[in-house]
């Protein structure tokens, strides 16, 4: 299992799905809202969770399609549905490989993107806790829509729309912890719901994406 990650992790790098294409929508989203919106720091004070989130939300979604795409083209996703390895580990691997490149980046640059829309001082540490707590949750997701996709021609367009709805309560719990955390509230109720989500797709998601991967590879 752990040579499996160290592969899709390389793989990840190297087909260019990696952290780089994520950090660099996340900039590009983050630079663009101020010259949309104007550059009032009480307007942006006010938008910010949302669209950091938001931000966080697109950049996850763009490295999808190479969840299972590559090694489905190459074979290797035959081999590996046949390995004594059960298939759902297969999947909680790659969803962590996905998360490692893209999600655990995101994270970490949260708080310095952060600053460009003004994000109150409070709030910081709840855009970090809550990216560190629901990107996990966006990395599995997207691993069970790319299952349901996988060998599909231009499938990347179906994934979207299959993903972007289930997205929606991380989006939401997401933000509300950070504007909570940002106005002095209490996070609590956003912040366990949001954990509640991660822990419950890392939980079924797997065996789901498994047996969608099981249909397809048929």
């Amino acid at each position: 299992m752990i040579a499996l990650l160290k592969r899709d992790l390389a793989l990840a790098v190297r087909a260019g799905g990696g952290f780089g294409l994520g950090l660099a929508f996340f900039l590009i989203v983050t630079i663009l809202v101020p010259f949309g919106v104007g550059p009032d720091s009480g307007v942006l004070e006010i938008i910010a969770p949302g669209i950091l989130w938001v931000g966080a939300l697109l950049a996850c979604l763009l490295s999808l399609d190479r969840i299972f795409a590559l090694d489905f083209e190459d074979g290797s996703l035959d081999l590996l549905a046949t390995a004594p390895i059960p298939l759902e580990g297969v999947v909680a691997m790659k969803a962590v490989a996905h998360w490692l490149t893209t999600g655990l980046p995101l994270v970490l640059a949260a708080p310095v993107l952060g600053t460009l829309l003004h994000l109150p001082l409070p709030a910081y540490v709840w855009l970090m806790a809550s990216l560190a707590i629901g990107t996990p949750a966006l990395s599995m997701i997207g691993a069970f829509g790319a299952a349901l996709t996988v060998g599909l021609k231009r499938g990347g367009l179906l994934l979207s729309l299959l993903v972007l709805p289930l997205y929606v309560p991380t989006l939401i719990f997401g933000a509300e912890t950070v504007k909570r955390g940002a106005e002095g509230l209490a996070t609590g109720t956003p912040a366990l719901m949001l954990a509640g989500i991660t822990l419950a797709s890392c939980a079924l998601l797997p065996f789901a994406a498994a047996g969608a991967l099981r249909v397809n590879l048929r």
